[in-house]
Order: C-alpha cells, then structure tokens, then sequence
C-alpha cells in the first residue's frame, strides 16, 4: 500500500451553486421537457477540484471569489467542512456564480454558466510558494490565470476548459494541461505544450508529452449518473498523483479511477476516499 501523503495544492478559479434538472432526455432548441427533478448543489470547476483534492488527502487552499449572498455562505461553510483553506476565497458585491444544467438518463448534460463573482476574482494580497502546486480553469478571466502563471514559481497545471485560445506565454509556462478530447481538438496549440492529459470519457485517457503518446489508461466501468464533476475530481487526482512523485502511468490510472468513482455520484462534488486507495498496485 502507497504511505498517504498530503500535497500542497491552490485551486485557482470558479466557485458556483449548480441549479440542476435531472430528466429522461435533453430538450432540443425551443423544446419543453416535463417530469423533471430538480437538485440543488455547489459546483463550480475551481471548487469541485478544490473539494475532490481536500477529500482526496490533499493541503488544499481556494483562491476565487463568491457573492454576499446565501449561497456565497453556503460555498465557504461546505469547502471549509470539506477540509479546503478558505481564506482567499473572497466574498464580493456581486451573485454568487450559477450553473443551469440538464442531465438526461445517460448522464449526459447541457450546461449554461452565469458567472456572477467570477468575474471579481482578484490576486491582491495573495502569494505563492515553490512547494505548492497551482491547478487553474479557463471559468475565469484568462488575465488572472496569466498572471498566476507568471507569479507562481511551483508546478502549475490548467484544466483548460472551456476551450478558447491560448497565448504562448501561458503554453510555455504551464507545467501540464488537462482537457477532454473536444477541447484538444479545438486547441491545436496544445500540441507544442510540455504535458497534456487528454480524456475520452468511458474511453479512458492518455497522457502526451509535446505531442507524443507517452502512457494511457482504460476508463473504469461504472454507473453513471451524472458527469458533471468527473473531469474535476479526474484533474484533482492526477495533479495529486503527479506531484507525490508517482509515475505517469500509475497516476493516469489513479485518476481514472477517481472519475469513474464521481460518476455514480449525483453530486458534482461526490465523496471520495484517500488518493492511496485509488493507485494501481504494481
């Protein structure tokens, strides 16, 4: 058994209330879907990395914004039971981010963002150590993600979703990349980069190295009830993986297993057990 350890992480990024309609198929354009059931959960990509890291054995600290407002109360109350340092996570005169989302029966989704706070999240006063690793997302202004990379002096990884284009500067700085096999298509620049994790849903993911296959591994069969949070908990666990020192292979493995565990969960930020569970035995 792998001896537990607890890196340093700060997430970077968004912070939302998921506002979810679960239904037995995705409406169509201008189409109404009835029978629907409704759920009401906190999402949001920076903190379901955040939340899955904490779970998952990580030192974990949140750098984001979110309203004065019950739900901005209710973010910071669940990410600090949840074992996230909150102290950054700024409280702004703006809603707390939203996400309405569909699901149908095959756990496939639609997902309209309003970002609300996001838009005020600030660096003022924050600092960054060479032992922490940074993991950002693309929900936030592309200044700020900029900026960390340029101030962070530890490892930095950028789940770079939703896709859009990405300045050199960034592509030469970032450590490692995670996108599904969608976003690297619609960013071919990802290509020159030094690590992208690409991940093809039940198929699995690979890792590459400035284009070139280096390891991959199987997806995990499990139920799936919701996806919403999968690629999260999947980026969580493999920087996690990744920064204790484990090999590629075994920590592409690892975070598979983490995401097709967050799958059968309804939640976005599911439970989970320490990353040490999740790692193949060699």
């Amino acid at each position: 058994m792998t001896t537990p350890v607890s890196p340093s992480l700060v997430v970077v990024g968004s912070a939302n209330v998921d506002v979810t309609a679960f239904v037995d198929r995705l409406p169509t354009a201008g189409e109404t879907v009835a029978g629907g059931r409704l759920s009401r959960d906190l999402g949001g990509k920076g903190a379901n990395q955040a939340v899955a890291a904490a779970k998952l054995g990580g030192r974990v600290r949140m750098i984001g914004a979110v309203g004065d407002d019950a739900d901005g109360a209710w973010t910071r109350d669940e990410m600090d039971r949840a074992g996230v340092d909150t102290t950054d996570l700024r409280t702004v005169d703006a809603p707390t981010g939203t996400a309405l989302i569909v699901v149908d029966s095959d756990a496939e989704n639609q997902i309209a963002v309003c970002p609300g706070a996001n838009d005020r999240v600030s660096l003022d006063g924050v600092t960054f150590r060479e032992e922490e690793a940074v993991l950002m997302q693309l929900e936030i202004a592309l200044s700020i993600v900029e900026e960390v990379a340029a101030r962070a002096p530890g490892f930095i990884a950028v789940n770079a979703a939703p896709a859009q284009p990405l300045p050199e500067a960034l592509l030469s700085r970032v450590d490692l990349f995670i996108v599904n096999e969608t976003e690297r298509e619609l960013m071919p620049e990802l290509a020159e980069a030094e690590l992208v994790a690409v991940t093809y849903g039940a198929a699995g993911a690979a890792l590459y190295r400035r284009g070139e296959e280096i390891t991959r591994a199987d997806g995990i069969p499990a139920e799936a009830v919701n996806t919403v949070g999968a690629g999260d908990a999947f980026c969580a666990a493999l920087v996690l993986a990744l920064r204790t020192g484990h090999a590629p292979a075994d920590a592409l493995e690892a975070a598979c297993a983490v995401g097709s565990a967050a799958v059968s969960h309804l939640s976005s930020q599911p439970p989970f057990e320490h990353l040490s569970r999740y790692l193949p035995v060699r």
